[in-house]
């Protein structure tokens, strides 16, 4: 059992130091001083768990694998400060928006809900527990590419992030922000590159020697599951801006999604018929916890072949049922 670090331990004070640098250039910058950036009061919340994040965190080691799951965290801040980030100022986005409006306007509950929902399989995904997990077993890895592609882009999205982000930012902080999204707009919106680039991601991190190089280097694997979610966002996004478009029906929202789902169950496939494992960095790490490598890419696979593809199935079939119902009220 590892001792409880003290006050003065190393630790603590990681964290003191970072709180203490955002608090005082807070209070110092009460006063419009020039060259020196003031922090809006009511940011401050958000900054110091930021902070708190950045600092010396108590994780499991990577060289030995959890034996329990009460010790399977991932606390880096890689993911802590943007998740940190994210889930504050759409807190407080909705609070204002709800506070304004009433609870329900702006924002639907179930909204809100299906952001909460995509936070807590984020938090699932990175911090607790499958992180720690994924270093030695490739199935929860796979777990993992799966949540942050096919599960948490819809459901955040879902929540209209853009609106309560907008309401939490300062006037200035969100005019910049508006006019990078205009800026990106047409590209946002382009299914078929989104599409493809969603493909091209599952495809590339899936090559034996780039997943064993991201496991191997910690900011690279991070720059993965980034990528996982940033072009998971990207598709999602665009395929809902499509169906929004009273000019264009269902069918190019249809075609992608299944070309998607294909891309999937064909890498699922291969991992789950392989007559040998394709990973060499599992096959010792998987042995190391008693598990057979062999059977834990087969796991993988079906992992990514059937579980992995109902979003795309379920978006499918409600695809197809639309774009048949528009062809019944045009006959």
């Amino acid at each position: 059992m590892k001792p409880t670090p003290s006050p003065a331990s190393p630790m603590c004070m990681g964290h003191s130091r970072a709180i203490g640098m955002v608090t005082s250039t807070f209070h110092a910058s009460s006063a419009p001083v020039a060259g020196r950036v003031r922090v809006p009061r009511r940011l401050l919340p958000c900054v110091l768990l930021a902070a708190a994040a950045t600092g010396p965190a108590s994780a499991h080691p990577a060289d030995t694998p959890p034996a329990w799951a009460s010790s399977a965290w991932s606390l880096s801040p890689w993911i802590l400060v943007p998740f940190a980030l994210l889930l504050c100022a759409y807190a407080r986005g909705l609070w204002l928006l709800w506070r304004r409006a009433g609870i329900g306007h702006g924002i639907s509950t179930a909204g809100a809900s299906a952001f909460a929902l995509g936070m807590t399989c984020l938090w699932f995904a990175t911090i607790w527990p499958l992180g720690a997990y994924a270093r030695w077993s490739l199935a929860p890895h796979m777990a993992q590419h799966m949540l942050l592609l096919a599960l948490v882009p819809p459901l955040l999205l879902a929540g209209q992030p853009q609106a309560a982000i907008a309401t939490a930012l300062p006037r200035q902080a969100n005019r910049i922000v508006q006019a990078v999204a205009r800026r990106l707009g047409r590209a946002g919106s382009a299914l078929a590159a989104a599409a493809i680039a969603h493909s091209l991601v599952m495809w590339a991190w899936h090559v034996p020697a780039a997943l064993t190089r991201a496991l191997a280097f910690e900011p690279l694997h991070w720059l993965m599951h980034a990528s996982f979610l940033v072009t998971g966002l990207w598709y999602w996004h665009a395929l809902l801006q499509r169906l929004r478009d009273p000019h264009t029906g269902s069918l190019p929202a249809l075609v992608s999604m299944v070309a998607v789902m294909m891309q999937m169950g064909l890498i699922g496939a291969l991992l789950t018929f392989s007559p040998r494992p394709l990973y060499a960095i599992y096959a010792w790490r998987t042995a190391a916890i008693g598990l057979d490598p062999l059977q834990d890419q087969q796991l993988a696979g079906l992992l990514m072949w059937v579980p992995s593809c109902l979003p795309y199935l379920f978006g499918a079939f409600w695809l197809t049922r639309r774009e048949l119902s528009r062809w019944s009220r045009r006959a």
